[in-house]
């Protein structure tokens, strides 16, 4: 009855994305995949427009300088995600003949993607029977199941994993893989779940108990930390301005930038021919 029901709304109300639909190509759904990871649909959009233009295969991908790729990445963030995906293009040019691999086991080797990465490649870009548990379909199958205990919890993790392979159907598990992030995404959201429109709603265990506010618990977010830091915009006679690289590692790592301190540390010295220097 899910399947059935879910399929059903989902053909109604798919939102057109640029990597479903006629085609849709394995590397398509590859980047947008990890494009997705912690960004939401309406923010990824243009950069997968813009990434698609400039890197339209995989073989685009794996030759293309990896500041290139951080350029066509700016503004989205965790530049791992970035750099990850251009090593994944390498591996699959250099062990899988440019062919995005077709299976769980073979794609979970390749950099940065995860259990739930895999599984969404290869049932949306193979159709194979391999579940997802993303954010939005962690909520919803806990609120089907009436499950309060916290999601982030290994046993409860298990589970979730379990009946979210459980429910995937032998046909369509793609589309239905779809369905239950687009229905969590538009329908069973964190806040204000609609639950008129919800085509599970005979099925869910916490709409019967009027728990759907309240499933899955809110998670207590720690404080963010506040660091101050000092911009240093220093230009030459010829115009030409001082910039530098960030560290391969942490925040923003290996992105260009002007010379930054932490507030308090010593100010960069000037030199008579700074470098490196931008235009």
């Amino acid at each position: 009855m899910i399947r059935r029901r879910l399929l059903a709304w989902y053909d109604a109300n798919a939102r057109e994305l640029p990597w479903r639909g006629a085609g849709c190509t394995p590397y398509r759904v590859l980047v947008s995949e990890l494009m997705l990871q912690q960004t939401q649909v309406a923010t990824v959009v243009p950069y997968f427009q813009r990434f698609m233009a400039a890197l339209p295969t995989i073989q685009h991908l794996a030759g293309a300088d990896e500041q290139a790729i951080l350029r066509l990445w700016q503004g989205l963030g965790y530049y791992t995600r970035a750099r990850n995906l251009r090593l994944a293009a390498q591996t699959i040019a250099r062990e899988h003949a440019g062919e995005v691999p077709r299976t769980v086991e073979a794609l979970i080797k390749l950099p940065g993607i995860g259990r739930y990465t895999a599984g969404a490649v290869a049932s949306m870009a193979y159709g194979v029977r391999a579940p997802v548990l993303d954010g939005n379909v962690v909520r919803l199958l806990c609120r089907l199941g009436a499950i309060k205990a916290d999601p982030r919890h290994p046993a409860v993790q298990r589970t979730l994993w379990e009946r979210a392979a459980g429910l995937v159907p032998p046909k369509r598990p793609g589309d239905f893989n779809s369905a239950l992030m687009e229905l969590g995404a538009t329908i069973c959201t964190p806040r204000r779940p609609n639950c008129p429109s919800c085509p599970l709603r005979s099925a869910c265990g916490a709409f019967a108990a009027g728990l759907q506010e309240r499933i899955p618990p809110v998670r207590m977010r720690a404080a963010t930390p506040l660091v101050r830091r000092d911009v240093y915009v220093i230009r030459n006679r010829r115009g030409r301005f001082l910039i530098e690289q960030r560290p391969t590692a942490g925040r923003w790592a290996g992105l260009w930038q002007f010379i930054t301190r932490e507030r308090g540390a010593a100010p960069p010295l000037p030199t008579a021919s700074p470098a490196p220097i931008a235009t």
